[in-house]
């Protein structure tokens, strides 16, 4: 067993997790939501999905194994995100939720992305040009970048139920409901044209983390409702994918210039 580094671990257990839920519950989770309720044979795509996120994650943990997994999470991770997530944009294009659930797909693509360019670079492997290399990380990162956009919009179009997550014994609900919102903004702004990029990757997968052990942690401890416990694997998840990402920037400045 071997990883890269405590995002790659992370990432790699959180898929794991997320295949054992899907299986358990035989529904989708968060990160393969969007799938019609119509859709014939929706069940068995439903724990294929599932199936995928767990066969992907083990084979993220070993040597021999993690550049094909990363492959086909990545090919799947694409696909899901034009054909569910971009067709809902079409069809709604002022939908917020449709947004957002791009968003959170293109942050587990982006993340699969960056591992798969370093697996392929520690495997000597061959691969298209524009997915590996230099090339490969600066997509993966654009992609990261236009994923933080929709979760800043979000805390404004949804200002009264952003609020309403702000826990109860920090003052000023309102203003921490701007500021993480605004931060979310800046950081996607930042990555995408590469001015304080680690610093924005690095705070965004914090700002992440933090909602999820503030926020959502409470909440299951307190016996969460369904949708609470899809938002808490979801924030999980997200920022597991925010992480490697964050750590792609290892030995870049904090404050560059001109470095996507």
């Amino acid at each position: 067993m071997s990883f890269t580094s405590w995002g790659h671990l992370v990432f790699a257990v959180t898929m794991i997790m997320l295949g054992v839920l899907g299986l358990v519950k035989g529904d989708f989770t968060p990160t393969w939501s969007g799938v019609p309720e119509a859709l014939p044979a929706r069940e068995v795509v439903a724990y294929f999905c599932a199936f995928a996120s767990l066969v992907s994650g083990i084979g993220l943990l070993w040597g021999r194994a993690r550049l094909l997994a990363a492959r086909f999470l990545l090919v799947y991770l694409m696909a899901w995100l034009l054909l569910v997530r971009v067709s809902h944009i079409l069809a709604a294009p002022t939908s917020q939720d449709a947004w957002w659930a791009a968003g959170d797909t293109a942050v587990m693509a982006a993340a699969t992305w960056m591992l798969y360019a370093s697996f392929t670079a520690d495997r000597g492997a061959s691969s298209p040009r524009f997915a590996t290399g230099e090339r490969g990380v600066r997509i993966a990162r654009v992609l990261y970048g236009l994923a933080l956009i929709p979760f800043g919009v979000a805390h404004f179009t949804y200002l009264k139920e952003t609020v309403a997550l702000v826990p109860g014994w920090l003052p000023a609900h309102t203003a921490w409901a701007y500021l993480t919102g605004g931060a979310f903004l800046a950081a996607g702004v930042a990555v995408l044209i590469g001015v304080g990029a680690r610093l924005a990757a690095t705070l965004s997968a914090l700002q992440m983390g933090l909602f999820t052990l503030v926020v959502w942690v409470p909440v299951v401890l307190a016996g969460p409702t369904p949708f609470q416990w899809s938002e808490f694997i979801d924030s999980w998840a997200l920022t597991a994918g925010a992480w490697v990402v964050a750590d792609s920037y290892r030995g870049v400045p904090w404050l560059a210039a001109g470095r996507r």
